[in-house]
């Protein structure tokens, strides 16, 4: 079934969002820096708006020496430093380029720089040197990964204007400030946070066969026919179920769902809550093992069978996801509370006052309004 994530047309990835592969684990630091907080304040702007202001534009000149930031106990940040750490954080996610001269965008990276260097000058020994293998790992799995790109490593570093330095610089920082706040979590709040997860269904698995009869192509987004005869069409291979035909087999024949069709339409213990909510609640409610009339969502009509349903069990691996979600969650609280009170001076542009839109009631809110669609997370 169709991932919340905008756009995605692929029912489920073949790995949960829990679930990374082996491939993207050197990922985690440079996730871990731009994921922490809410780093994309000025990415609220439609892909491809530039920000014209003379403030933004002016962010983005000045000498590498110039000393663009101070913090207590005499913390300096220089353009050169800022920029590198920028930088970095747009080699792994290109889509940043778009903000980089936007003066909200740059406050919060600051913010986020700042925040790493303090609280990653007081880890503990054995932080870091548990922290200082995990670098030396993943800097190897990065150069290996890049190496094998077009123009290798080196080009990567040239046009993002960075040194192999300031990646580990900041995996260091990011690892070392991310094991310290780990270590801190203790195993009651992991269950706390496990059991009030637990009753919000945040954890509902399930094993969904389904059978999707499309009304855009997944690959094109072109149209691949009207409401009425892809209802039809479920129809007809819902009949051919009732009538003893083989799921998986009219599943390969039928569906048009790239992430499951060859799995004979299967999604085994797949997490339920990252589903559009029509077919999420349907996975949630109908009877087992029983094939389903068409269930209708935002991508057309679903012929389904449910064939179990749990709730995931808190192992060591979902241990140490809540663990990093709590970590993750003090270092956002720290940023926010303590930041104001450490940062000296900060001589980057400051974003323009916004001038808020008026309300069409003393009630309204913005929460009350429609999502642009079902699959909107």
């Amino acid at each position: 079934m169709c991932s919340k994530r905008k756009g995605n047309y692929k029912m489920l990835p073949n790995k949960t969002r829990r679930q990374r592969s082996s491939s993207k684990k050197w990922m985690v630091g440079l996730a871990t820096v731009v994921l922490a907080f809410s780093v994309l304040t000025a990415c609220g702007k439609k892909d491809g708006e530039a920000t014209s202001s003379p403030a933004a534009s002016a962010a983005a000149t000045g000498k590498p020496t110039d000393i663009i930031a101070t913090y207590k106990d005499g913390g300096k940040i220089t353009r050169a430093e800022f920029d590198s750490f920028i930088n970095v954080n747009k080699m792994f996610s290109p889509q940043l380029a778009q903000y980089m001269a936007d003066p909200a965008f740059q406050q919060d990276m600051l913010k986020q720089m700042v925040t790493f260097r303090v609280l990653s000058s007081k880890v503990d020994d054995k932080v870091k040197a548990d922290s200082d293998k995990q670098v030396t790992d993943q800097m190897k799995a990065i150069t290996d990964y890049f190496g094998k790109q077009e123009g290798g490593m080196d080009k990567q570093l040239k046009d993002n204007g960075i040194q192999l330095k300031d990646i580990e610089d900041l995996m260091r920082m990011s690892f070392y400030t991310m094991g310290s706040m780990e270590s801190k979590v203790t195993d009651q709040q992991v269950q706390d946070s496990y059991k009030e997860q637990a009753a919000a269904h945040t954890y509902d698995i399930a094993t969904v066969s389904h059978i999707l009869i499309a009304l855009k192509d997944s690959a094109t987004q072109a149209d691949l026919r009207t409401k009425d005869a892809a209802l039809a069409r479920a129809k007809e291979v819902k009949a051919k179920l009732d009538a003893g035909g083989d799921f998986a087999a009219l599943a390969k024949q039928y569906s048009d769902d790239p992430g499951s069709k060859d799995a004979g339409g299967t999604y085994k213990d797949a997490e339920i809550s990252q589903w559009v909510p029509e077919f999420g609640q349907a996975a949630s409610t109908l009877p087992l093992n029983k094939i389903s009339d068409p269930v209708e969502t935002t991508f057309g009509y679903h012929i389904m069978k449910v064939e179990s349903r749990s709730t995931k069990q808190l192992d060591d691996a979902l241990k140490t996801e809540i663990k990093s979600q709590l970590a993750e969650k003090t270092l956002s609280e720290w940023a926010e509370t303590e930041f104001p009170k450490v940062i000296e001076t900060n001589n980057l542009p400051k974003p323009e006052a916004a001038t808020p839109a008026p309300s069409a009631s003393p009630a309204a809110s913005a929460a009350a309004s429609p999502s642009a669609s079902p699959a909107a997370k």
